[in-house]
């Protein structure tokens, strides 16, 4: 199984070098905003985004062709690439801490959420101050190209979140309005980073948005992944099972058996579906249901299908360590279990 160690492998100089300029980059006047600050970059994550745009920035870069399998030990990214990173990292950063005080959500990766650890009103404020250092940051740099591309993600986020939440509400998520929401949650980032890794190193346009693509790619089958773990009871996300079926979210394997099911089948879910958030009896019903309709399996043949559209796109470049590695994170995230 592919680790994300072996991933990060030929940018690890790189790795260690940006989280260096984030540190160096992020404090706050005050104790308390400083206290909150390092506590919630502390604990950042797999750090996906940052690491796919260092090696977009490397596969494009000209030295990229003459890059050994051992080339992770020497630094290769500008300043401009680390920004680049920052950017949407730093995004990514507020958006988590803003959706944990919306789903009043007590743990963030094993460990109390800020929200949590210092009441909602201060993780809003702290998510906001990161974001405005973040711009500031951007501006002050007079990295306009990369500000302006990255500018547009913010307001899809958002807009993914609210549409999120009136489907919740609703109870009527179709297959299209699923697709629309983890596009905007999720994959939307995840192609503004590859696309910027490339912006950041004056890769064409066709090639940032061959990146861009790749990105989106990944990040649908990313989300996929992620709510077919879900369903699973040995699930190593450090999150509970069914929390998508608590919180009133109907997710591709739902939407999968829903899709094969008559109406009053679909109507039996969806009522089961509205107790999920204080009965777990019905969680548990739900749940079996959705499993014994194979709902993960066929969720699992669409992320096959965007894993395969990411391979394609990188496989158009030459065999270098950064393209390996980018082949290896697609392999990941189909086999993830966390």
């Amino acid at each position: 199984m592919v680790k994300i160690d072996d991933i990060r492998k030929p940018i690890a100089a790189d790795l260690e070098a940006f989280d260096r300029f984030v540190a160096d980059n992020f404090s706050a006047e005050g104790d308390m905003l400083q206290e909150m600050l390092v506590y919630a970059l502390s604990s950042r994550g797999k750090g996906v985004r940052p690491m796919l745009t260092l090696l977009a920035a490397s596969m494009h870069s000209p030295a990229a062709a003459d890059a050994k399998d051992d080339c992770g030990a020497e630094q290769h990214c500008s300043k401009r690439t680390y920004l680049a990173a920052l950017l949407v990292e730093m995004i990514h950063t507020a958006s988590l801490i803003h959706d944990d005080v919306l789903d009043s959500a007590d743990e963030r990766r094993g460990r109390p959420s800020v929200n949590a650890k210092w009441q909602s009103d201060m993780a809003v404020i702290l998510g906001d101050y990161i974001l405005a250092r973040t711009m500031s940051l951007g501006m002050a740099s007079a990295q306009y190209d990369l500000v302006s591309y990255v500018g547009t993600a913010m307001g899809t986020l958002c807009e993914g979140e609210v549409l999120q939440s009136q489907h919740a509400q609703r109870f009527d998520t179709t297959r299209d309005d699923y697709f629309r929401i983890i596009y905007q949650k999720t994959a939307s980032l995840l192609g503004v980073s590859a696309a910027l890794g490339a912006l950041s190193v004056g890769a064409s346009r066709e090639e940032v948005d061959r990146m861009r693509k790749f990105g989106e790619a990944i990040g649908i089958a990313f989300q996929i992944q992620d709510d077919i773990l879900d369903y699973n009871r040995q699930n190593n996300t450090g999150k509970p099972s069914n929390n998508d079926l608590r919180e009133h979210k109907i997710t591709l394997p739902m939407i999968e058996v829903m899709e094969r099911s008559t109406a009053a089948e679909r109507d039996e879910m969806i009522a089961l579906l509205r107790r999920c958030h204080e009965d777990e009896a019905a969680v548990d019903a739900l749940h079996e249901r959705i499993v014994a309709a194979h709902g993960p399996e066929l969720a699992q043949q669409t992320m096959q299908a965007y894993i395969s559209r990411a391979l394609h796109l990188v496989s158009k470049y030459a065999t270098t360590p950064y393209q390996k590695s980018l082949i290896a994170l697609c392999t990941y995230i189909a086999e993830r279990d966390r």
